[in-house]
């Protein structure tokens, strides 16, 4: 990619299961799509170790295995898949801009927005060495691999108590960490948690550290006293929200009190004509792979027949 303005029908930016899955269907509409991978290409399931709930593996796959076959099928229909990160739009035309590493400048009929989220960590040093082997932040994904065995969430939202409460259907210990002396999730919520007789709420505790080399075995607390408390499990499930990756999009597009992008409920119309969002960057809820894949592949076909009806 030169300096140069380059023209496009559709641009896609983000190359996770929505990216992808949206590749795939917009260049199987002729649309030429060219994706822009992203700090992360493949998105969270490159951190992921075994999937086994996407449908199509009976075995199950690894996250890198399963987002490579997804970018292989979309370069085999014709996808040009570019190593770069979106820096700033220009949504003011009906051409919109687009700048990659911020200097390279595309000109897209379409924009099909596939970012995602990133999860929030403490930011241990053992928290990031042990991700994928048994610190994650995602339970309905990874939960299925802790049956019968202890664990802990860390967060005291909705999200972690949602988290806890599925897990307490699957495991034999559920610890919660949770840093304040309360939770601040719903009445509803906190019903759940206490009323699970493995759920075990320790208020007023911090990680201090992740315990294990090459997989959790425990985790260190301490409190505001200074008192350390060590617990032992196997898996470690962060559930202190995520962060949309909407940064680029200035004024452009709009967003919800937590940064996701606001859709015209049923699609994946942004305010914005001619851009379209799919996956976590507009899914507040979910946050699966299927799903993120099925919103890619509504927004290709969104872009499809906005194209069919304008003339550039």
């Amino acid at each position: 990619m030169n300096n140069e303005i380059e023209k496009v029908k559709c641009l896609i930016i983000g190359s996770g299961p929505a990216g992808y899955t949206a590749a795939i269907y917009a260049a199987r509409a002729n649309l030429n799509p060219v994706i822009i991978q992203g700090l992360e290409p493949g998105g969270q399931l490159t951190t992921t170790t075994e999937v086994e709930n996407f449908p199509g593996y009976p075995d199950g796959v690894t996250g890198p295995v399963m987002m490579d076959d997804l970018k292989k099928q979309a370069e085999r229909f014709g996808t040009d898949v570019r190593w770069g990160i979106a820096t700033s739009v220009d949504f003011t035309h009906v051409i919109h801009k687009v700048v990659v590493d911020e200097e390279n400048t595309f000109e897209a009929d379409s924009v099909i927005i596939a970012t995602g989220a990133t999860a929030r960590y403490l930011g241990l040093e053992s928290e990031q060495r042990l991700r994928g082997s048994g610190v994650s932040a995602c339970a309905t994904c990874d939960g299925f691999f802790y049956r019968g065995m202890d664990v802990a969430v860390i967060g005291g939202g909705d999200t972690a108590c949602e988290e806890a409460s599925y897990l307490a259907g699957l495991c034999r210990k559920v610890y919660m960490i949770v840093r304040k002396n309360y939770l601040r999730a719903s009445k509803a919520m906190q019903d759940r948690v206490f009323n699970a007789p493995n759920i075990e709420v320790l208020f007023g505790y911090n990680t201090k550290e992740v315990l294990g080399e090459n997989e959790v075995t425990g985790a260190l607390l301490v409190n505001e006293k200074s008192e350390e408390k060590k617990i032992d499990i196997s898996g470690y499930f962060v559930a202190i929200g995520h962060t949309p990756n909407t940064g680029f999009l200035g004024n452009f597009i709009t967003l919800d009190e937590e940064g996701y992008i606001v859709t015209v409920p049923g699609t994946t119309k942004t305010n914005v004509d001619g851009v379209f969002a799919c996956g976590d960057v507009q899914d507040r809820h979910y946050k699966q792979a299927v799903t993120a894949a099925g919103s890619g592949c509504m927004a290709a076909l969104e872009a499809e027949r906005y194209l069919g009806t304008r003339i550039f």
